[in-house]
């Protein structure tokens, strides 16, 4: 997949793109954010206030970072991802108390206000469409339940820009073929022209019932993580 899929195509070749890239995906991204994902991850889930009496839903969770994240604080987790090897490997990393569920994230197989913490990590961008997928968490969120979200972003100064571009457009994909999947690793970077704007996204989390809308940019603006609150 070395361009971006047509809308129809989309869910059909990131599925498959996922279940060829599970074997190699956590190297990579420890790789392609110079292990600086871990960290991003632990900050949200600080942020949001986790502990022993929260219900987590890890949305497209793929090998279970944020599952494990969630679980180490006592809380009760739940992993959904559509992609089967990556449910695979979270089972293979995860504990048995984290029950985990193949399911499609605009139509989750799940009880409303059944959790009082959603998060999803590195995953918008791949949905077909966002704001269906946040009217669902919405859904399976209790009244004053927490969102975390963590993603990709663009620095908007001159010269981290050029360098993030540099190093996100041509090492990454590089790097990609060099060690796991080219295909993949080409569309990956290129997925981003699929997130909307901060202010298109913040709109898009109020308008599906949420409030608070948090937004904090990482290294520079490579990366981005937003918390809101289910209204």
């Amino acid at each position: 997949m070395s361009a971006l899929p047509e809308a129809g195509a989309k869910a059909a070749s990131v599925r498959a793109m996922f279940d060829r890239i599970a074997p190699s995906y956590d190297r990579m991204n420890r790789l392609i954010t110079l292990g600086l994902d871990q960290r991003w991850r632990r900050s949200l889930i600080a942020a949001l206030g986790v502990d022993g009496g929260d219900a987590v839903l890890d949305l497209a969770c793929g090998t279970g970072d944020f599952a494990l994240l969630a679980r180490e604080r006592g809380a009760r987790v739940t992993g959904v991802d559509f992609a089967g090897a990556m449910l695979a490997a979270a089972r293979a990393r995860c504990p048995a108390e984290v029950a985990l569920a193949r399911g499609d994230a605009m139509r989750l197989p799940l009880a409303d206000g059944a959790f009082s913490v959603a998060v999803s990590g590195f995953a918008l961008r791949n949905f077909t469409a966002i704001p269906p997928v946040l009217a669902e968490l919405a859904r399976v969120l209790r009244a004053g339940g927490r969102l975390g979200l963590l993603e990709v972003d663009e620095p908007r100064a001159r010269l981290p820009r050029i360098g993030h571009a540099l190093w996100f457009r041509r090492v990454v994909p590089a790097l990609g073929a060099l060690l796991s999947d080219g295909p993949a690793y080409r569309y990956l970077p290129a997925s981003a022209a699929y997130l909307p704007p901060p202010e298109e996204l913040r709109a898009m989390l109020e308008e599906a019932g949420f409030t608070h809308v948090r937004r904090r940019v990482h290294l520079g603006g490579a990366a981005q993580s937003l918390t809101a609150v289910r209204a």
